[in-house]
C-alpha cells in the first residue's frame, strides 16, 4: 500500500532573509519550523512527498522554484486553477496511491479533495481543522512516537 504525503507550502520563504536569492528547491525555500517538520514527517512516513503550493500547484521537492507571493486564502490571482490541479495529478502521476495524507490546513483539504475525485484512494488529513499550533505539537508528537498521524 502506497502512501503519498502532501506538504502544505508556508508563507515564510527563503527570500524573506535573502531577496538576493535566485531559484531554489521547492524543499529548500519554505523555512518555517512548522514546513520543517512537515517535511520530515512526510520524508519518514511517505513512499512519496510533494508540496501544494497556491502559485505552482502539486510540486516535486526538488523542482527548483521563484519567489511568489501567492494564496489560496485571499483569492489573489495568479493562484493555479482548481481544473489544472486535477490535471497535475495526471500528468505528474499521482494517482497511483492508496493513500493519500495532507499536512495542511481546510483550504489546502478541499483543494486537494477536487483534485482527486475519481481517484480511488483514501484520503486523510489528520491537520486540517486545527490550528497552526497544535498541528505543529501534532506532528512534532508523531515524530517523537514514530507513529503515524490517524
Amino acid at each position: 500500500m502506497k502512501n503519498l504525503v502532501i506538504v502544505q507550502c508556508g508563507q515564510r520563504k527563503i527570500w524573506s532573509k535573502d531577496p538576493n536569492v535566485g531559484p531554489v528547491k521547492a524543499k529548500d525555500a519554505y523555512i518555517s519550523n512548522y514546513f520543517h517538520f512537515n517535511k520530515t514527517y512526510a520524508k519518514r512516513f511517505g513512499d512519496r512527498w510533494i508540496l501544494l503550493s497556491a502559485k505552482y500547484g502539486f510540486i516535486d521537492p526538488e523542482k527548483e522554484i521563484e519567489d511568489y507571493n501567492v494564496s489560496f486564502k485571499n483569492g489573489s490571482s495568479g493562484a493555479i486553477s482548481d481544473r489544472n490541479l486535477k490535471n497535475q495529478v495526471e500528468s505528474k502521476k499521482l494517482r497511483n496511491y492508496n493513500f493519500i495524507t495532507i499536512l495542511g490546513g481546510e483550504v489546502d483539504y478541499q483543494k486537494i479533495i477536487k483534485a482527486f475525485t475519481d481517484i480511488p484512494c483514501v484520503i486523510k488529513s489528520p491537520l486540517r481543522r486545527l490550528k497552526i499550533g497544535e498541528r505543529m505539537s501534532k506532528v512534532r508528537g508523531a515524530l517523537l512516537t514514530g507513529k503515524e498521524l490517524e
